[in-house]
C-alpha cells in the first residue's frame, strides 16, 4: 500500500499554519477552529455512541453541492444497509447548517489532513467504509484509512478537463491517495479516464452517472405546493439569479435597468452567493446607481408586497426561490468562483443563462446541449442579457419550453444514487 507523499506531508505541514493569516470572517476562523478540533469531537462521539458490533460508514464532501450528491447516495445506501451508522464530514462554513439537516449518527468537520490528526479521527471512528465525493479526495486520510484496513471509495467522480490536480506537482502528490481507492462510480467516461490519469486502477471505476440530479430531483419534488418560497412572484415575469458574486451583480443589474424600461411589471429576485451585510449593502449601492428601486429583503418582505427585487439574505433558500422565477441566472460565470449548480434551477422546467466561463462545467454542457441554457459573451454581456431577458418576458411560453428541456435532460439522468450505493455495497464485507 502506497503511503502519502513526502511532497504532499510537507505542503500540508507549511500551509495548515497560514491558514489563520487569510481568514476573512468571523465564520471562516469557527471553520478553522472545527477543523482543528475535528479529531476530538470525532473522540468524544465516538465514546458515546459508537457501537462496534454495526459496520461505520463515513462520508466526506466539501461544500453543499457536493453534500447534495454525497445525500443521495447516503440515502441510498441506508435503504440497503440499514444497520450502518453513517458520518458525514465537510470542509466549508457554508455546509455547516446543511450537514446538521442530514439523517445521520455524527456530522461535523473534516480534520486537516495532516498524519496525526488523521490518525486520530480513524482510530475514534473505526470506519469500515470511507467515501470521498466528486473530487475532494484527502491524500492523507485515503491511504492511512486502507492501510488500516478501511475500504476507501468515491462517489460522483468528477474530474474537471482543467483540473490543477491533473497538473504536476498536484498529480505527484496526490497519486498515492488516488490509488488507496478500492471503488470508484464515476459520472462519465471522461472522467472515468481523467482518474485513470490521477492514478486510479482503470478496473476499479465504473461510470455510474451523477447522483446529485437524484437528489435535486427529489429537493424539488418534495416541496409543499403552498411553499410561500415558491410563490413570491409571478414566474412569467421574475427571474431568480442564484449564487451570484459582484461580477455577476454588475450584469445583471445593467440589464435589469433596460429590461424595465419595456417591461415595468419585470421583477428580479436576487440571492448572493454569499449574503453578508457588506455584500448586500452594497448591492443595494449597486441598484441605486442604476436608479432601480430599492431591493427588499427576503426575511423583511411583506406577504403583499411585490417589489421590483427581492434580496436573499439568508442561505439554504434558493433551491426553493427557483420556483418563484419563469427563468435563472447562475452565477459564478464572470469571476474565478466557477459556476454554481444550474440542476436546481433545470429541477424546476427553467431555462437557465450563465456568464461566459463555465470552467468545464459537465452540468452546463448537459444543459446546453439540451437547449435550455444561454451562455453570455464576454464583451457585450449586459446588451445579450437585455435580449434574452426581454425575449422570454415577451415569449413566456417560448421560456417555459427551454425549461422543460431542462427537465427532460435531468429525467434522463436518474438513477445514479442507487447505482452508486449498490456498487458501495458490492465491496466485499
Amino acid at each position: 500500500m502506497d503511503s502519502t507523499s513526502s511532497l504532499y506531508r510537507g505542503l500540508v505541514a507549511l500551509a495548515v499554519p497560514l491558514v489563520p493569516l487569510v481568514l476573512r470572517d468571523a465564520r471562516q476562523q469557527r471553520a478553522h477552529a472545527g477543523r482543528v478540533n475535528a479529531s476530538n469531537a470525532m473522540a468524544a462521539w465516538a465514546r458515546a455512541h459508537r457501537d462496534p458490533s454495526r459496520p461505520l460508514a463515513w462520508f466526506h464532501a466539501p461544500s453543499v453541492g457536493e453534500g447534495l450528491q454525497a445525500r443521495a447516495v447516503l440515502d441510498a445506501l441506508r435503504a440497503l444497509r440499514p444497520e450502518m451508522q453513517l458520518v458525514y464530514t465537510h470542509f466549508s462554513p457554508s455546509a455547516e447548517s446543511f450537514a446538521a439537516s442530514l439523517t445521520v449518527d455524527y456530522a461535523g468537520y473534516l480534520p486537516y489532513d495532516q498524519p496525526a490528526s488523521v490518525a486520530a479521527a480513524l482510530t475514534a471512528l473505526s470506519p469500515d467504509l470511507l467515501v470521498f465525493t466528486k473530487l475532494d479526495l484527502w491524500p492523507e486520510l485515503a491511504t492511512q484509512a486502507a492501510a488500516r484496513g478501511t475500504r476507501v471509495a468515491m462517489v460522483a467522480a468528477t474530474v474537471s478537463p482543467l483540473s490543477g490536480r491533473l497538473r504536476w506537482p498536484a498529480r505527484a502528490a496526490t497519486r498515492a491517495g488516488y490509488r488507496a481507492l478500492s471503488t470508484v462510480g464515476a459520472i462519465s467516461s471522461d472522467d472515468a479516464a481523467r482518474l485513470i490519469r490521477l492514478g486510479t486502477p482503470s478496473e476499479r471505476i465504473t461510470v455510474t452517472g451523477d447522483p446529485r440530479v437524484d437528489s435535486v430531483l427529489a429537493v424539488v419534488e418534495g416541496v409543499a405546493a403552498d411553499d410561500p418560497l415558491t410563490r413570491l412572484a409571478d414566474p412569467a415575469t421574475t427571474m431568480v439569479a442564484g449564487s451570484t458574486w459582484p461580477e455577476d451583480e454588475a450584469v445583471l443589474l445593467a440589464a435589469f435597468a433596460i429590461v424595465r424600461r419595456a417591461h415595468p411589471s419585470a421583477r428580479l429576485i436576487l440571492v448572493p452567493h454569499e449574503p453578508t451585510d457588506a455584500h448586500l449593502t452594497a448591492i443595494d449601492a449597486l441598484a441605486a446607481q442604476h436608479a432601480l428601486p430599492q431591493p427588499v429583503r427576503l426575511g423583511a418582505l411583506r406577504p403583499d408586497e411585490q417589489p421590483a427585487i427581492v434580496l436573499g439574505d439568508r442561505v439554504g433558500v434558493l433551491a426553493r426561490l427557483y420556483g418563484s422565477g419563469g427563468m435563472a441566472h447562475v452565477g459564478g460565470g464572470f469571476g474565478a468562483a466557477g459556476i454554481h449548480s444550474v440542476l436546481e434551477p433545470a429541477a424546476w422546467s427553467r431555462p437557465v443563462v450563465i456568464g461566459p466561463h463555465d470552467r468545464g462545467s459537465r452540468d452546463a454542457a448537459m444543459l446546453r446541449t439540451a437547449g435550455g441554457l444561454v451562455t453570455l459573451p464576454t464583451d457585450g454581456a449586459v446588451e445579450r442579457l437585455v435580449a434574452i431577458w426581454s425575449s422570454w418576458l415577451a415569449n413566456p411560453s417560448d421560456a417555459a419550453a427551454l425549461g422543460q428541456c431542462n427537465r427532460a435532460a435531468l429525467e434522463g439522468e436518474r438513477g445514479a444514487a442507487v447505482r452508486s450505493a449498490a456498487l458501495l455495497d458490492s465491496i466485499p464485507r
